[in-house]
């Protein structure tokens, strides 16, 4: 499960979705997530789903690789479905004792379940799509006009693409560790749900001191490298707008549009 975690990977491409520059992406990404919180009906989560469909099919990145990153953060989605089903009230459909079910909570689960599965892979589409050494440049030029009042923007541009970086690597060392403790005899995978959140409370030391020492690494590497923060930086490859980013927004806009035109339809299913 651990392995399947896709956020922060890169997934190499020579797509139309690869090509954009990453200003493009992070932006449309926004808009994306912006709008999945607009939308209140089911018109409106089927614009947005068969927007992002679209999108992957373009990417060429493998819809299996794509979902794969589910599985990681499925209870994450069916908890947030339970607490919706169970915690809404309405008009009742099942009851018994004090648990019941309403129409109203059944459509607000189902539609927070769609909003989570496609927020979460619109955000991993990004990062698959996009290097990053281009996502740190992308980020600090948006963030570039807030240098004027004080922000480091190329600063936090690293971290936060450092930090989506090593996700994965961290994800891989968790699970380095948790096969090396079943080697020497320990169970993960018996008894209840809380017995088996005590038995991963002896994976946390090694990981936070395997962490440490990949922050000392990184550390060292970017000092030999002379790396004095993004003042007087140079790059060897400038990022630019091209033609492919007037259509992306173009297209972002269109679907801007419909997803607030979605709001307004009363068809029913």
């Amino acid at each position: 499960m651990i392995r399947d975690i896709t956020l922060g990977q890169y997934y190499p491409g020579s797509s139309a979705v690869h090509r954009l520059d990453a200003r493009t992406k992070i932006i449309a990404t926004l808009i994306y997530i912006v709008a999945l919180f607009v939308v209140k009906n089911f018109w409106g989560f089927l614009i947005a789903g068969a927007a992002l469909f679209a999108v992957i099919e373009v990417s060429k990145v493998p819809v299996k690789f794509i979902f794969r990153g589910l599985t990681a953060v499925f209870m994450i989605i069916a908890f947030t479905f339970l607490i919706n089903l169970f915690m809404v009230d309405g008009r009742v459909l099942w009851q018994w004792k004090f648990l019941s079910i309403t129409e109203e909570g059944v459509n607000r689960a189902f539609f927070m379940a769609v909003r989570l599965v496609l927020l979460i892979i619109g955000s991993s589409l990004m990062t698959l799509t996009t290097k990053p050494i281009e996502l740190t440049d992308g980020l600090e030029k948006l963030m570039k006009p807030f240098s004027k009042i004080g922000v480091p923007s190329h600063e936090i541009a690293l971290m936060m693409t450092i930090a989506l970086r090593f996700i994965p690597t961290l994800m891989e060392e968790t699970d380095k560790i948790i096969k090396a403790q079943q080697a020497r005899g320990a169970d993960f995978e018996s008894g209840n749900l809380i017995r088996r959140a005590k038995a991963l409370i002896p994976i946390l030391i090694p990981l936070f001191i395997s962490s440490f020492r990949i922050a000392q690494d990184l550390a060292l590497a970017m000092e030999a490298r002379c790396y004095h923060g993004g003042s007087g930086r140079t790059r060897m490859n400038q990022i630019r707008f091209h033609r492919g980013d007037a259509i992306a927004a173009l297209l972002v806009i269109v679907f801007l549009v419909a997803i607030v035109l979605s709001r307004f339809i009363n068809v029913p299913i």
